[in-house]
């Protein structure tokens, strides 16, 4: 038998998650015959052996996952923490969920209370000395910071506002504004390059002003936007709720959408198909997201090695709804307040 067999292989090779795997070694009556089946059919063939010592420490205090992000009331993450409590929950693991904005000493505390074995990291703003310090395995999820020095996943983000722009492209728009987000963010960073490589790989100007992820920025851009002498016939915002801030304040001001201006969003939150217009924008795939991230973390806390290196990219996805419309050349309507 080759000892550098993993959790991930069995998984593989039944067809199953980690979590399915560890729960059926450690709770097999929680788990269906068939289930139980395959698992140990695959243990059996992979020469798969239970790490005893890691077993032990489980069953002598409660294990947990650590769940950090920089904003708990943006309900962007609402779908990544409940796939990673599903996860944990099927791996036998509690999950703890903390504000990474509450302070370094706070931060700094929760860490290093002992009662979480690994983290989920959703907050790239964190200085990098205090996360390169910490012992526990650490998983960047969505946010990134090179010099964490971690493994991590997220979207192609600059590939996705390249996609953006082909639509809008596609559509016959040529005048196309980018509301970013906060210039200190990676996410808009990233979102913003891919931008504007996409308009001047089409030889378009590259419009950009400075906003932000929420509502008040994108109400604040809908100004700008209205008393801009020539408007974009379209604008792609670097989040949703800018996109519904935009929106609305367009409205208010006497224009309509996709009447007067295209839009289009980014992460196609839970409300974003129910918004008036239904918001085109960029799919996030955020249960995909949370569960691959858990399953990563749980498989090497369960095995007791590392998490690797490196970044996996999912490839971007853009959903199409009423927010966007082919350009026609005519006078846009409204008032510029």
């Amino acid at each position: 038998m080759s000892p550098r067999v993993r959790i991930a292989d069995v998984a593989a090779a039944a067809g199953v998650s980690t979590a399915t795997v560890s729960r059926t070694l450690s709770s097999p009556g929680l788990v269906g015959e068939k289930t139980r089946e395959r698992v140990m059919a695959a243990v059996s063939a992979t020469g798969y052996r239970i790490n005893a010592a890691a077993r032990d420490l489980r069953r002598q205090q409660p294990r947990a996952i650590l769940v950090l992000a920089p904003n708990l009331a943006n309900t962007f993450f609402s779908r990544i923490i409940a796939a990673i409590q599903d996860v944990a929950r099927q791996a036998g693991l509690a999950v703890q969920i903390s504000d990474s904005r509450a302070g370094t000493d706070v931060l700094e505390a929760i860490v290093q209370s002992g009662r979480a074995d690994g983290i989920v990291l959703l907050d790239g703003a964190l200085p990098p000395d205090m996360v390169r310090n910490w012992t526990l395995p650490v998983i960047q999820l969505c946010e990134w910071n090179d010099g964490y020095a971690l493994p991590g996943l997220r979207i192609d983000n600059a590939a996705a506002a390249r996609v953006a722009v082909d639509h809008l492209a596609a559509l016959g728009h040529e005048r196309i504004l980018h509301v970013s987000g906060p210039g200190e963010n990676v996410l808009s960073q990233a979102r913003q390059a891919g931008f504007q490589d996409a308009m001047t790989a089409r030889g378009l100007p590259a419009d950009i002003h400075d906003g932000g992820f929420t509502i008040e920025a994108g109400a604040a851009a809908a100004h700008v936007w209205a008393a801009m002498a020539d408007r974009p016939t379209a604008v792609f915002t670097a989040s949703d709720e800018c996109a519904f801030g935009f929106i609305s304040e367009c409205y208010r001001l006497g224009f309509e959408v996709p009447r007067d201006v295209s839009v289009i969003g980014f992460d196609d939150v839970d409300f974003a198909g129910h918004f008036i217009p239904p918001l085109t924008t960029i799919h996030q795939p955020r249960a995909r997201l949370g569960r691959q991230a858990a399953e990563r973390l749980v498989s090497a806390l369960l095995e007791d090695t590392p998490l690797g290196e490196g970044y996996d990219q999912i490839p971007p996805h853009l959903v199409i709804r009423s927010s966007t419309t082919a350009y026609r050349a005519k006078t846009q309507g409204g008032s510029a307040a």
